[in-house]
C-alpha cells in the first residue's frame, strides 16, 4: 500500500494534470476545434489513469479493514458522489448522434445499391455481348444460307433436306436472339428501377441535412393479367417511379423558371403562382382528354388485326407506351393556352403572353400522357380558394399563417394513385387572404384577353 502510494506521489500526475490545464487554458482562444477536443480527451485520459490508481489504493485501504471496512464512508461520501457524477446525456447531443447513424446507413444503402446497379450493368454488358455473338452467327448463317441457296439454283447441287435444316437453325437461332432481346428488356427494366431507387436515396440523404418537401413515393404493384406480359406491365413500377419524380422535378425547376419568367412582367407574386397552378391543373386534364382520344384511335386500328394472349385493352397501352412520342404535345399546349385566356381567375398586363411558360405546359402535357400508361394512372387533385386545408394532401408555404384553417390559393397540385397521396402539394392559408382578394376584384374589372392589342416582345417566346 505504500509503495503505491509511493510510486504516485513520484509520478507526479497531479502536476503533470496542472500544467497540461493551465497550458490548455492559455491557448485555448488560439487553437481550433479539433485542436481544442484533442486537448480535453487527453486530459480526460489522464485523470482516468489517476482515478484508476485511486481506485485501486482505496480497494487496498478498504480490504485492510477487515469485511465492513470503510463502509459507512463508503455510503455517506462515496456512493452519493458517484451517483452524481454521470449526468444524463444532453438530448442535442443525442439528436447529433442519431443523424450521424442516420446518415451513416443511408451512405451505406447508396453504397450497397449502387454495387447492385454495377452488377446488373455487368450482367447486362455480357448479355449484350451474347447477343451480339447470337446475331453475328445468325447473319453467319443467313449468309450460308443464301450461298446454299444460290449454290443449288446453279447446281442443282443442294437438295431441299439441306435448306430446311438450315432454314430450322435459323428460327432456333431467331428464337435465341428474341429470347436474349427479353432478357435484355427485363434487365434494362430492373436496371431503370434501381436507378429511381437510388435518385429516391440521394434525394432523402441531401434533404436529411436540410429539410425540404419529400414525395410521398409509392409503387403500385399490377398484377400480371395473361401469361405474357407486355412491355407495359413489365415496366409499370419503374415508369412509376420515374413519372413520379419527374413530376417533383417539375415543381423545384420548371415553376421556378416560369416563376422567374413571369415576375418580370407581374409584381404580384399570388398571380404569377395562381396561372402556374391552373397552367398544370390544365394541362393534365388536355393530356387526359388526348390520352383518351389516341386510345380510341389505336384501339380501333389494332381491333382488325390483334390476336395473342393479351387483351385488345393491353395491347393498346402497349402500343402507346412504346409510342409516347407520337402524342401531340403542341395540341394540347395550344388547347391549355387557349382555356387560360378563357379562365376569369387570372388578370394581368396585355404585352404578356401564355406561351411565355410553354416549357413548364408542355412538359407537364408529356408526364399527364405518360401517368394516363400505368396500371392505376396518377391523377392531380383539384382545389379551389376557401377550402378547408387538408394536412394530408398539402403542406403550407413558408410565408402562411399557419394559424388559418383556409386555404387563400394554391401553389402547386397535389397528385395521387387512386386514394394515396403519392407528392404533397403546396398550399397558402391567411387570415382576411380571401376578403382582401374579392375586394380587389370587385374594383378592378379583368381585362378581355381577345382584345388585347399589343403581344410583340413575349410572343417570341413560341412553342
Amino acid at each position: 500500500m505504500a509503495e503505491i502510494l509511493r510510486r504516485l506521489t513520484n509520478a507526479s500526475s497531479f502536476s503533470v494534470l496542472q500544467d497540461k490545464l493551465e497550458n490548455w487554458h492559455r491557448d485555448y482562444h488560439v487553437f481550433s476545434c479539433d485542436q481544442n477536443v484533442n486537448r480535453c480527451c487527453e486530459l480526460i485520459e489522464l485523470t482516468a489513469k489517476i482515478q484508476g490508481q485511486l481506485f485501486n489504493i482505496l480497494n487496498i485501504t478498504a480490504a485492510e479493514g477487515g469485511h465492513y471496512g470503510g463502509v459507512d464512508t463508503l455510503k455517506t461520501r462515496f456512493l452519493p458522489w458517484l451517483g452524481s457524477c454521470f449526468p444524463i446525456s444532453r438530448p442535442s447531443f443525442n439528436n447529433a448522434i442519431l443523424k450521424i447513424n442516420r446518415e451513416r446507413k443511408m451512405k451505406e444503402l447508396a453504397l450497397s445499391h449502387e454495387s447492385e446497379i454495377r452488377k446488373m450493368e455487368a450482367q447486362l454488358n455480357s448479355t449484350s455481348l451474347q447477343l451480339e455473338s447470337v446475331t453475328a452467327e445468325l447473319e453467319e448463317a443467313q449468309k450460308k444460307l443464301d450461298d446454299t441457296k444460290c449454290k443449288s439454283a446453279t447446281t442443282l447441287l443442294a437438295t431441299e433436306d439441306e435448306i430446311l435444316q438450315l432454314k430450322a437453325e435459323w428460327v432456333m437461332k431467331q428464337e435465341a436472339v428474341h429470347d436474349y432481346e427479353r432478357q435484355i428488356r427485363l434487365l434494362k427494366d430492373e436496371l431503370g428501377y434501381l436507378s429511381s431507387e437510388k435518385m429516391i436515396l440521394q434525394e432523402r440523404l441531401v434533404r436529411s441535412r436540410s429539410p425540404s418537401p419529400l414525395p410521398l413515393l409509392s409503387r403500385s404493384a399490377s398484377p400480371l393479367r395473361s401469361t405474357s406480359p407486355t412491355r407495359a406491365q413489365l415496366t409499370n413500377s419503374s415508369r412509376h417511379a420515374r413519372l413520379v419524380s419527374r413530376f417533383s422535378d417539375l415543381y423545384t425547376m420548371e415553376r421556378l423558371d416560369a416563376q422567374s419568367l413571369l415576375r418580370r412582367y407581374i409584381p404580384d407574386l399570388e398571380m404569377v403562382q395562381r396561372i402556374i397552378f391552373i397552367a398544370v391543373m390544365e394541362s393534365f386534364q388536355k393530356a387526359k382528354l388526348a390520352y383518351r382520344q389516341f386510345k380510341q384511335q389505336v384501339r380501333k386500328t389494332l381491333s382488325a388485326s390483334h390476336f395473342g394472349p393479351e387483351s385488345l385493352e393491353d395491347a393498346a397501352v402497349d402500343y402507346i407506351v412504346r409510342n409516347l412520342d407520337l402524342y401531340d404535345v403542341l395540341c394540347s399546349v395550344s388547347n391549355v393556352i387557349i382555356a387560360m385566356n378563357k379562365n376569369p381567375q387570372i388578370s394581368f398586363p396585355p404585352e404578356v403572353d401564355f406561351r411565355l411558360i410553354c416549357p413548364l405546359i408542355r412538359e407537364t402535357c408529356r408526364v399527364a400522357f405518360a401517368m394516363q400508361t400505368l396500371d392505376t394512372p396518377l391523377d392531380l387533385v383539384y382545389g379551389s380558394s376557401g377550402e378547408l386545408f387538408n394536412n394530408t394532401k398539402y403542406r403550407r408555404s413558408f410565408d402562411s399563417d399557419f394559424s388559418a384553417p383556409l386555404v387563400a390559393y394554391y401553389v402547386w397540385p397535389a397528385l395521387m394513385d387512386g386514394s394515396t397521396v403519392v407528392v404533397k402539394g403546396e398550399a397558402v392559408t391567411k387570415r382576411g387572404a380571401l376578403w382582401s382578394r374579392n375586394r380587389s376584384r370587385s374594383a378592378s374589372p379583368a381585362r378581355s384577353r381577345s382584345l388585347s392589342p399589343t403581344r410583340s416582345v413575349v410572343s417570341l417566346y413560341n412553342i
